[in-house]
């Protein structure tokens, strides 16, 4: 089914917002698990994505990819970013180590969240067909390649993204630090594979081999 450009925008609204938001209240939950109540203290600990949207990284980019997407007749990668939950990595039990748990806590989030867009789908195939199941549907595809691609960004070994995090919390100290100091290179990095279509190649197998999973799963 081809949609106009209202149609995927009202159908990729709720993914977007949730996968991004959700995404962020994982860290704060996990951080104030780990000992950091930084987030809990300013309300950032929510699933009010209210409290999380960035008017350019949840509203303004994913809107903009979308338009392109729908005017170059492409699929481009869907991405974006809330506000980022604070989190002071020293006030954590063990910082090093818990730093791993805080930083995963995102793609997990994401992961579980499209393993329940697909628990939707499968509901919506075995229902029988009415003014609900087709709109489901959609929203339900969406919201696993959402929450897929956010997922797969996110664990790339770059920081600030988790996958960088990550990284820091498993190498040897001394190693860690010295790959700690690259962060202030991080988002320039992404920029420049973002606008050489880099990232997309990057990240388009892992997604798509992703996705397939989940579907082999759930026979979708």
């Amino acid at each position: 089914m081809e949609l106009n450009l209202v149609q995927t925008i009202a159908i990729y609204a709720l993914p977007v917002i949730f996968a991004i938001t959700l995404h962020e209240a994982a860290h704060g939950y996990v951080a104030r698990h780990f000992g950091d109540t930084t987030a809990w203290r300013l309300g950032r600990i929510s699933l009010n994505p209210l409290r999380h949207i960035d008017l350019v990284g949840t509203i303004i980019v994913p809107l903009v990819i979308l338009v392109m997407s729908k005017l170059a007749a492409g699929s481009g990668i869907l991405f974006g970013w809330a506000k980022p939950v604070p989190v002071n990595f020293g006030a954590l039990n063990n910082p090093k180590r818990d730093m791993l748990w805080v930083a995963a806590a995102g793609p997990v989030a994401n992961l579980f969240m499209g393993i329940l867009w697909a628990v939707l789908l499968k509901g919506a195939m075995l229902m029988p067909p009415n003014m609900f199941t087709l709109p489901l549907s959609l929203m339900a595809e969406a919201g696993i390649t959402v929450n897929v691609v956010l997922m797969v960004m996110n664990l790339l070994p770059i920081l600030p993204l988790d996958g960088g995090r990550i990284v820091v919390s498993l190498l040897p100290h001394r190693l860690a630090l010295s790959y700690a100091k690259l962060e202030p290179f991080g988002f320039p990095i992404l920029l420049v594979l973002i606008f050489t279509n880099v990232l997309g190649m990057i990240l388009s197998p892992l997604v798509q081999g992703s996705i397939q999973a989940i579907e082999l799963i759930f026979q979708l």
